[in-house]
């Protein structure tokens, strides 16, 4: 697998730890941070620092896991950590971790000092394959996901199989809902080439397509103005009910269940507003069920996730924005969709 070159950086698949130290040595940085969580800290971490072998000195932050902390408290916490280790605008952030420390970790660097620089090591799939790739940091705000950001780009991405190798299966799972996204929405042969492949274990070629599919849509729209809201397929909903999740159950569903039951829901409306054939609708159905298990959605909470989804940042005055499928690998940007509507989504994947 060759480099991806994005926009205005690269994108290393191969021996990219080592393509981070060379990053690192050519950048002549003043001071180096690692940005991680208690989980990297011990199973991805080492593998830096046996690269580096002590040719560098690393400042290392850490925070804790899971999106309860991506939130301003822990941005400003990192900021303190900077301050405190007198970081200056000569100074690198390495991002080492999933969605949650690339998203916050990119923002808390954009924003620093009007900005450092940062790169990604992404290490979970998820963020192998979504977050770490297009330039968008964030936080969350009052349980609205990724409310505050910027478009900031990192200056490169280092994507290693060996830390996918640390992984449990269900997070493997969660990052394959955001592979199924890409072949649904750009390339029906790349999905085909996913229905047919081991989803719990997917190859490296699998993932460099993913990323590639994601890069070119970036590339074309940087600013989410265009084609680039095709990437938000299953989002609307999903991120609805990954919020009522996370506030409301023990163990909260992953991103990628959530967004896998999104794109459920949002190929039904696809199915009713955009021309999505019922076969392909069974087929998508079909593929994502027998993944991912079932969650529970009882009726009487259909109303909370529609007042989620009216805060969702896609939304166009005050009506939620949806991007549907036409046809697998064919989707329709810009769809508004009614309470009712969505409801009735929500309804139909109940009754699976």
């Amino acid at each position: 697998m060759k480099t991806i070159q994005s926009d205005n950086y690269p994108i290393y698949f191969e021996n990219s730890i080592a393509e981070l130290e060379k990053f690192v040595k050519a950048g002549n940085y003043s001071r180096s941070f690692i940005l991680t969580d208690e989980h990297t800290s011990i199973h991805c971490l080492p593998l830096i620092q046996a690269q580096f072998e002590g040719r560098e000195n690393f400042d290392i932050i850490e925070v804790n896991s899971g999106e309860e902390s991506k939130t301003i408290d822990f941005c400003i916490g990192i900021w303190k950590m900077l301050i405190d280790f007198e970081a200056d605008r000569k100074s690198l952030l390495i991002n080492l971790g999933g969605g949650v420390i690339t998203d916050m970790g990119g923002f808390a660097a954009s924003t620093f000092k009007r900005g450092i620089d940062f790169v990604h090591v992404p290490t979970t799939l998820l963020s192998q394959v979504d977050a770490s790739v297009g330039g968008k940091t964030g936080i969350d705000m009052d349980n609205i996901k990724n409310i505050i950001g910027t478009f900031t780009q990192p200056k490169a991405v280092f994507i290693a199989d060996e830390f996918l190798k640390t992984l449990p299966a269900r997070q493997i799972l969660s990052g394959t809902a955001e592979m199924l996204k890409h072949g649904l929405i750009t390339d029906v042969a790349y999905w085909e080439a996913l229905k047919n492949s081991d989803l719990r274990v997917p190859s490296g070629e699998l993932i460099h397509r993913s990323v590639e599919i994601k890069n070119e849509v970036v590339i074309e729209d940087p600013k989410e103005k265009g084609i680039r809201k095709a990437l938000n397929f299953g989002h609307t909903v999903g991120h609805a009910v990954e919020t009522y999740s996370l506030i409301n159950d023990k163990d909260p569903l992953t991103h990628g269940e959530a967004i896998a039951l999104g794109m459920i829901c949002e190929a039904y409306l696809s199915h009713k507003k955009t021309g999505l054939s019922s076969d392909e609708l069974t087929e998508i159905v079909t593929v994502i069920s027998n993944l991912y298990p079932k969650y529970s959605l009882p009726e009487t909470n259909y109303e909370t996730m529609c007042s989620i989804m009216l805060k969702d940042k896609k939304n166009q005055n005050g009506q939620i924005n949806c991007t549907l499928l036409t046809s697998i690998g064919k989707c329709s940007l810009d769809n508004i969709c009614t309470d009712a509507e969505l409801c009735e989504s929500l309804s139909y994947y109940a009754n699976l």
